[in-house]
């Protein structure tokens, strides 16, 4: 999962150095926390946040097939 939160962040940033994944394990779900430039924030998150409704989406299609459920959080 945090392997594929780092690929599509960096896929949509202008600077990927600065992305940044982890992952917090939590008894009922793994937070994952994704850190991108101030700049980018706003191509994370896109229009009305759907590109990050959309990561969203995926990230628990990938949960349910590792049987491990996870939460997004984009922060600044």
């Amino acid at each position: 999962m945090k392997s594929f939160i780092d690929y599509v962040a960096r896929s949509l940033v202008d600077n990927p150095d600065a992305v940044q994944v982890t992952v917090k394990p939590g008894d009922q779900a793994d937070v994952i926390e994704l850190t991108v430039a101030k700049d980018d924030l706003g191509k994370v998150i896109g229009r009305q946040g759907r590109t990050a409704k959309a990561i969203r989406t995926v990230l628990s299609a990938i949960s349910v097939r590792e049987k491990r459920r996870a939460v997004l959080e984009i922060l600044e």
